[in-house]
């Protein structure tokens, strides 16, 4: 029965098939390749939750905002070597930010942040998967403060905003990362 359902559905039995008895320690590989940003968010709130809950998850991801949304503790690995460890507040600061990344309360209120921080920065704005997030390449700290202020003065609630880690993995193996 279970080879009928979505992939977005099988990974999230394959997770509650691990979690009859709450382990201390969780491996997940990849756990969101492949699905909709709906079955890929609801994963992430899996995963919070197993944290919250006092399990230790180790997750392996290609997805770089993924890496950012979900780990304490970041390892990139080039070719089966790790390159650069570390929090993802300190392997964005060993390089710069970059990339601003907001994710706004209201999925309804998308577009209108999209507009506000396209005016604000002066730089295209991209729409993320995840149907409340956006983000933007920036090179200076004060237009980003404020954009921000500029959300808040127009109602626009976020419930999160931070560089994203991308330049790191991009500077310390010198691979794009798109």
């Amino acid at each position: 029965m279970a080879k009928t359902y979505s992939g977005g559905m099988r990974r999230r039995l394959d997770i509650a098939a691990s979690l009859v008895v709450t382990p201390d320690l969780m491996f997940l590989d990849e756990p969101t390749t492949g699905l909709d940003p709906r079955s890929r968010a609801q994963v992430w709130d899996i995963v919070r939750a197993l944290v919250a809950g006092g399990t230790t998850v180790i997750l392996t991801t290609q997805y770089l905002d993924e890496a950012d949304q979900l780990a304490d503790r970041i390892a990139v690995i080039d070719h089966g070597r790790v390159i650069a460890e570390g929090t993802p507040g300190e392997l964005k600061s060993s390089v710069g930010s970059g990339t601003l990344r907001v994710r706004v309360r209201l999925p309804e209120r998308r577009a209108d942040a999209e507009r506000l921080l396209t005016g604000a920065l002066g730089v295209p704005v991209r729409y993320e998967s995840d149907q409340v997030a956006l983000s933007a390449r920036v090179s200076d700290g004060e237009p980003v403060a404020e954009a921000l202020a500029g959300l808040n003065r127009a109602g626009i609630e976020l419930t999160e905003f931070a560089p994203t880690p991308t330049e790191t993995t991009t500077d310390t193996n010198g691979a794009r990362v798109a």
